[in-house]
């Protein structure tokens, strides 16, 4: 980086921390409820710092967003993404990289705010990892989008006032051309949501179910025929919401094994090389992404989202595997937390529902073994699976 590149640095740092001292001066987050204050901090510009402005943003690089996030944590203020983690870290990027200004205005600030919470349509029962098969049917009549199919694994879909649907608008093209974007009432008539119990005990997936539910013409995202460019968009911002926050140093997983160690009366030494190995990796991991972050751009983020997600499942996976192992035979309860369909997929308050929950790390948002092909391919210029339908118009192509 040059001098006059952290002069730009250093002056547009100043000016998010002076927005942030002002937010927090007019809006206490003690006295001032959740909804208020995220109100007035999108308005601040300070929801997604790298968003244009007027649409929560100023216009400034990604990686300052840390420095607001950090500000406003320390003072007690709300998280967006633990009241709607779906529409703040997938929808928003792809309503502002594809929508309309009228998309923006309408749907971006109660995103926001957690007023309307947002759901992922992609995956169905006949296409997880090849979402780009996927059968959910789209047909136009008129200005109304009629759909009708299934979707599987849609995280908080039973809160959701609105969804980010992919169907198939045109079976005769090859699976990946025949696809549209859609943004869908979660409330309407036609729509059906039925909860999936977990391992945790708690529904926090769904199934969905659409017949012959409806959108306007209006709420499609992007081109007809388009889904799968649009679809990009939300799938790579969404491994970067799982695998490439930065919190603060030492929070976030390890502080719930480090919690855990702290309660040992008279650690061994194998058990505090274990900890400190897994505080290490943590902490270069954190590090990974703020590098990462340095380059990131509003839009479709590059296959560093890919990497930081393979590595967080994993280390998320150890961390808590490694916490039970510290609590003995408590680790073997569920815990404090109640088994219901909760209002957060971001609540890790127990250990033991953290560890049931972390075997999912690996599977939702791309598999591992979907980053590892997406690394191999696009990081380090291996040949790319041997894809024999990629032209063959999807209603040809065979299916169980």
């Amino acid at each position: 980086m040059t001098a006059v590149d952290d002069t730009t640095t250093s002056s547009a740092e100043a000016q998010v921390l002076a927005l942030c001292d002002a937010l927090l001066e007019a809006h206490d987050p003690k006295t001032t409820s959740a909804t208020a204050f995220l109100g007035a901090q999108y308005d601040a510009g300070l929801a997604w710092v790298h968003f244009p402005e007027g649409e929560g943003g100023l216009g400034l690089p990604p990686k300052l967003q840390t420095t607001v996030n950090t500000r406003l944590a320390k003072a007690g203020a709300p998280s967006p993404y633990y009241r709607n983690p779906i529409g703040y870290g997938m929808g928003a990027p792809t309503v502002v990289a594809h929508g309309t200004e009228e998309q923006k205005q309408r749907y971006l600030r109660p995103l926001f705010t957690g007023e309307e919470v947002w759901c992922q349509l992609f995956s169905e029962p006949g296409a997880g990892s090849d979402v780009a098969g996927l059968a959910t049917k789209a047909e136009k009549d008129g200005d109304i989008w009629i759909f009708n199919g299934q979707k599987v694994w849609t995280t908080l879909a039973h809160l959701a006032k609105w969804g980010m649907l992919v169907a198939r608008t045109d079976p005769a093209q090859p699976k990946h051309k025949g696809l549209t974007y859609f943004v869908v009432d979660m409330e309407q008539e036609g729509v059906e949501v039925r909860p999936l119990r977990q391992m945790t005990g708690e529904a926090e997936f769904n199934e969905v179910y659409f017949t012959d539910a409806t959108t306007p013409d209006v709420e499609r995202l992007g081109e007809v025929g388009e889904g799968w460019r649009v679809s990009l968009t939300t799938l790579m911002n969404e491994r970067v919401s799982i695998g490439g926050t930065v919190p603060p140093k030492g929070s976030g997983p390890i502080a719930t094994a480090l919690a855990e160690y702290g309660k040992i009366d008279g650690p061994t030494k194998v058990q505090r090389d274990e900890v400190m190995k897994l505080w290490v990796r943590a902490e270069v991991f954190r590090l990974t992404n703020i590098r990462a972050s340095q380059n990131r751009k509003s839009g479709t983020p590059g296959p560093e989202g890919s990497v930081g997600k393979m590595a967080s499942a994993d280390l998320n996976k150890d961390i808590f595997a490694y916490t039970m192992n510290l609590m003995g035979t408590e680790g073997m309860l569920y815990g404090t937390y109640d088994l219901e369909q909760p209002e957060t997929s971001m609540d890790f308050s127990s250990p033991q529902k953290a560890f049931l929950r972390s075997r999912a790390n690996s599977i939702e948002g791309g598999t591992t073994e979907v980053m590892k092909n997406i690394l191999g391919e696009r990081v380090l210029g291996l040949p790319g699976d041997v894809r024999t339908d990629k032209e063959q118009a999807w209603s040809e192509v065979p299916r169980n």
